[in-house]
């Protein structure tokens, strides 16, 4: 899988608009990002649109639930053949492992990626369910939880992309959403970087939706954000 790829988040409600946004974005990205929204509106249809335009899928589902219920859905999202699936860290080693063996025993190429943090929650929200650390410590302690129970890697802001690329080493498979083109509206991420920020700080693949999607000519978003990924990576 290689590095560096520009994921497109497509978060809109149904397979139709899925594929009015693939056709505008044509071949400037070969990797889409399908969430809870989509998945649970028109899921089967948006995979088989994705997968009949040859584009790599980011089943990002953050499944979270006893052991033995995450390994049984992770079998059955891999009849879908997501290059990437997402699970909470906070559901600790045994699930991650769960969805790990799940992986391991169907013989699937798809890499588990663990949710540390939420780029939504910031310390005020931590404060509020009663975690102490500060955010880096808890997207580390639970970083270094979910890849040494058998995730591929992590899905984290941008912000914490270099501490945990230092405490990971160079193999984890680091996601950040949260990107943000210079001057960009946030929206409802609290924890973000532009894109030249988070491949210089250690991040692997960038998830970007709003400013690729809502862009008047979103083939060329996609293009100009891609340059600005190979330029830092170049750098």
């Amino acid at each position: 899988m290689e590095n560096h790829a520009l994921i497109v988040a497509l978060d809109v409600p149904s397979s139709r608009e899925a594929a009015e946004a693939v056709a505008r974005i044509g071949d400037a990205v070969s990797f889409y990002k399908v969430g809870l929204e989509l998945f649970l509106a028109d899921g089967p249809e948006t995979l088989r649109l994705l997968r009949g335009e040859g584009k790599r899928v980011f089943l990002d589902l953050k499944l979270h639930d006893i052991p033995r219920t995450v390994e049984r859905a992770v079998g059955s999202c891999l009849r879908w053949g997501p290059d990437l699936l997402t699970v909470h860290a906070q559901g600790s080693s045994a699930m991650v492992e769960a969805a790990a063996r799940a992986v391991r025993e169907a013989g699937a190429a798809t890499r588990i990626l663990a949710v540390t943090v939420l780029t939504s929650l910031d310390r005020s929200d931590l404060d509020l369910l009663g975690v102490a650390r500060p955010v880096e410590e808890q997207v580390l302690a639970l970083g270094r939880l979910a890849v040494g129970a058998g995730a591929h890697g992590l899905v984290c802001s941008p912000r914490e992309a270099g501490a945990l690329r230092k405490a990971l080493g160079p193999d984890a498979l680091l996601v950040t959403p949260g990107v943000r083109p210079a001057g960009g509206a946030l929206g409802d991420q609290k924890r973000v970087a532009t894109p030249a920020d988070a491949i210089r700080a250690g991040a692997t693949h960038l998830v970007v939706g709003r400013p690729v999607l809502g862009a008047p000519d979103p083939r060329a978003a996609a293009l100009a954000i891609r340059e600005e990924m190979a330029a830092a990576a170049g750098a």
